[in-house]
């Protein structure tokens, strides 16, 4: 029996293993933490959106310039096939309004256990505490409790994870390892993180405040997503999807006021003010909350009187920033291993016998079930591959 060595044992690796046992080869995944799924279990804290349940072609756009290399692999690997995968550990699921797939439980460790127990029964050996270090002739070299250790496999596949959330396993130190086999890496940068802001003291008592109802627009990228202010910045799902844009230099613009249109908003703001202050004015004609009020105040100081331009403002408020969060803070990054210095089956075309999946690959997407989906089918898809691979060269 062939022997296939998975590194990482995020959703990708296990993903790979699991096809390559089914392929018939005698698989160990070797994970650096001392236990396995880490990251996964994280993501599942708020809920494990596994999939966006809408058609594939709604979904490519999501993953930019990755869409075309990644097409096969989620045709393969559906946001059904998530869920029938999911159903057949025991874990049912639901779609929310949005399209959003989540497990019933709401978490990842019952479907991780699951897994891990599956895996078992397929006779797949996870061994914990033994991180990678790169290679020692053709042997892949471990450093573990009980020192230096040396593997020898048919077949690899690597799911090392980018580099956001070190404390977890992914620290992108695989890089150096890599580049030093002649392998293109394209550098990490943040995707799906918050904005670094330097709010003035006046903002400390709206720390925590959820800002709800508003539109966001960098460039090319807008959403109706909600926003935390927090105390380095601005948090969550509104930020999270258009940081891309941001991170490529593109003016962050919220509109206040979505469901109203500009003539509506002047006219309200039109009305007799008497001796209200603005913020009165604000908050009896338009209703803003005293969140919406103190941003705008934050950001445009001194407001406008004339109800035009205050109305074009408030629908159009530029957001002062000091840049995305940092890298190791983000939910996921952008770049990894290039895609031309991979075969259409994700192999390292520098290293036969050595494949790549998940995070370690260079593309990007935003958070809503787009990143958990492609980790999974890109180890399915590195996982067959690899198979095949060891058949052909048995």
């Amino acid at each position: 029996m062939q022997e296939a060595a998975v590194i990482g044992s995020g959703p990708a690796g296990l993903m790979a293993a699991e096809a390559m046992a089914e392929a018939g080869l005698r698989v160990t995944v070797y994970e650096a933490k001392p236990s396995a799924g880490r990251k996964f279990l994280m993501a599942g804290k708020s809920g494990l959106n596994l999939a966006m349940d809408t058609p594939l072609t709604e979904q490519l756009p999501q993953y930019f310039e990755a869409a075309a290399p990644l097409r096969p692999m989620l045709t393969d690997f559906d946001a059904q096939a998530v869920q029938s995968w999911a159903r057949g550990l025991g874990q049912e699921v639901f779609t929310g309004s949005s399209g959003r797939v989540f497990p019933t439980a709401m978490k990842a460790s019952p479907l991780l256990r699951a897994w891990l127990a599956r895996l078992g029964a397929a006779g797949v050996t996870l061994r914990k505490g033994l991180r990678w270090q790169g290679w020692q002739g053709a042997a892949l070299a471990f450093d573990g409790p009980g020192g230096a250790e040396l593997v020898r496999a048919d077949v690899t596949v690597m799911a090392l994870g980018g580099a956001s959330w070190s404390r977890l396993g992914s620290d992108g130190a695989w890089t150096v390892q890599l580049a030093a086999k002649g392998v293109p890496v394209t550098p990490f940068l943040a995707a799906n993180v918050g904005l670094r802001v330097d709010w003035s003291q006046h903002m400390a008592r709206h720390y925590g405040t959820a800002l709800k109802g508003v539109h966001w627009r960098a460039g090319d990228l807008e959403t109706r997503g909600e926003a935390v202010i927090s105390q380095t910045g601005l948090e969550g799902g509104g930020i999270y999807s258009i940081s891309r844009a941001v991170r490529q230099g593109a003016p962050l613009i919220v509109d206040l006021l979505p469901d109203l249109d500009l003539e509506a908003v002047t006219a309200r703001l039109s009305r007799p003010r008497g001796k209200a202050s603005l913020a009165t004015h604000l908050r009896k004609t338009l209703r803003l909350p005293p969140i919406k009020i103190a941003l705008a105040q934050e950001m445009a100081r001194p407001l406008p009187a004339h109800p035009a331009q205050l109305a074009n403002l408030l629908k159009t408020l530029p957001i002062r920033h000091a840049g995305l969060g940092a890298l190791d803070g983000a939910i996921s990054v952008a770049g990894g291993v290039a895609w031309d210095a991979l075969t259409p089956g994700l192999m390292l075309r520098a290293l036969p016998g050595v494949f790549c999946a998940g995070e370690m690959l260079d593309w990007e997407a935003p958070t809503g079930g787009y990143l958990i989906t492609a980790c999974l089918a890109t180890g399915r898809w590195a996982g067959r591959a690899a198979a095949a691979y060891a058949a052909e060269t048995a």
